[in-house]
């Protein structure tokens, strides 16, 4: 069968199957033919991703047989599959074949193969890969009918303000036609108040970044009302200065004031790069361009919800091809351990050193050289890390640039 003929098999399987059998599905495909690919098995990173936790088939009772153990997770750094997942290529390694899983530049996991003979043409890997695309296409949606997927990427149990936290985000990584984009949230099993929330459009990327005030379920709570109040208002139309000023007001009448959250509210044209932008408290902005590091220089004004009938006005700078945007709340820059505040001097280095990584690694690689500055111990605030590649050449305006 052609790679095209068996990749729309694949798919017309899947689409019929139950959410919750994907795996299951695919497996018994591919062993109706030969060559009998073995072992079709899916691996899903966990939240801290820094390991792959695989999808344990389901059994009849009892669940395990006498003995059994569930399979052990594989670490991302120095395995095949966690190459397969880092890089979004497939890796050969002792037989096995290891595809990405992604849906639309969001990785979601790892199909694991096994040839029957032990070895691998091109054919049957570009076949492989294909099959991987609609599969993640497949997982992406099925991942919400079901609580299996979740389940199978915890390796511990997450928080109630953790649980909230990850269940609003609209993804961990997205991918449009001139930029990429992805996000992270640390201490990942027990966030409490930072996020990160996302719309792409035909014309332009909305981006917020959110770090709610207080600890726990109350900063989760805090964190939802408000991106819940600012996608209320772009989806009714509004710019960026009523979003903000609608959100504030939301935020107001709920807590008068006691409470508030620190948000930056972004448009990004994707037509020329402009960036639209709001400051509404401390998350920061910092451009790599080239190997240069600097902060993005904005007017800060009141964090919403602290007053009420706040008036936010945008701000712009442009962007060029080849920047790099990494955005981080306070929970980062003003981090302090037994070694002192991790602070801006820090945050440039670890930014300039990821500047060849994949923006989907660059956030990972900022909260671990976090982590280590903690000397491993838990973070103790919550920290948010967004990363933006600029891809697409800025249009010109009577043969200038502004």
């Amino acid at each position: 069968m052609s790679t095209h003929g068996r990749a729309a098999e694949v798919e017309r399987a899947l689409r019929l199957a139950p959410a919750h059998a994907l795996p299951e599905t695919l497996s018994a495909l591919f062993r109706q033919d030969p060559p009998r690919i073995r072992a079709a098995r899916l691996l899903v990173n966990d939240y801290h991703s820094r390991v792959l936790l695989p999808v344990e088939p389901y059994r009849a009772a009892p669940a395990r047989p006498a003995g059994g153990e569930p399979a052990a997770p594989i670490r991302i750094q120095g395995s095949a599959a966690g190459r397969a997942f880092v890089s979004r290529r497939r890796v050969v390694d002792s037989g096995f074949a290891f595809v990405p899983v992604t849906a639309r530049g969001e990785r979601l996991g790892v199909l694991e193969f096994r040839a029957p003979g032990g070895g691998w043409d091109d054919a049957a890997l570009d076949e492989l890969e294909e099959v991987g695309a609609v599969f993640g296409a497949a997982l992406r949606v099925a991942w919400h009918h079901t609580d299996r997927y979740e389940r199978a990427r915890r390796s511990q149990r997450l928080t109630l303000a953790a649980e909230l936290q990850w269940q609003l985000l609209p993804g961990h990584a997205c991918a449009g036609d001139g930029y990429s984009l992805a996000g992270h949230l640390e201490p990942a099993y027990s966030i409490g108040g930072d996020n990160f929330d996302w719309s792409a459009e035909h014309d332009h990327l909305a981006l917020t970044v959110t770090n709610g005030s207080g600890t726990g379920i109350q900063a989760a709570l805090l964190t939802s009302l408000t991106v819940g109040a600012l996608r209320n208002a772009r989806r009714s139309g509004a710019d960026i200065g009523e979003q903000a000023s609608l959100a504030n007001d939301m935020v107001h009448v709920r807590y008068g004031g006691r409470e508030f959250t620190e948000t930056l509210v972004m448009r990004i044209d994707l037509a020329d790069g402009t960036v639209h932008v709001i400051d509404a408290g401390s998350p920061r902005i910092l451009r790599l361009r080239g190997a240069e590091v600097t902060r993005i220089p904005l007017e800060q004004q009141l964090p919403l919800g602290m007053f009420p009938d706040t008036e936010y006005r945008p701000q712009r700078f442009r962007l060029e091809p080849g920047d790099r945007l990494v955005i981080v709340s306070d929970g980062v820059f003003s981090a302090r351990s037994g070694r002192g505040e991790f602070g801006t001097h820090a945050l440039e280095q670890a930014t300039r050193r990821s500047r060849l990584q994949d923006p989907a690694e660059v956030p990972l690689t900022i909260v671990n050289e976090l982590i280590e500055h903690h000397e491993g111990a838990d973070l103790a605030d919550d920290a948010v890390v967004v990363c933006l590649d600029w891809h697409r050449p800025a249009a010109r305006t009577n043969g200038e640039r502004e």
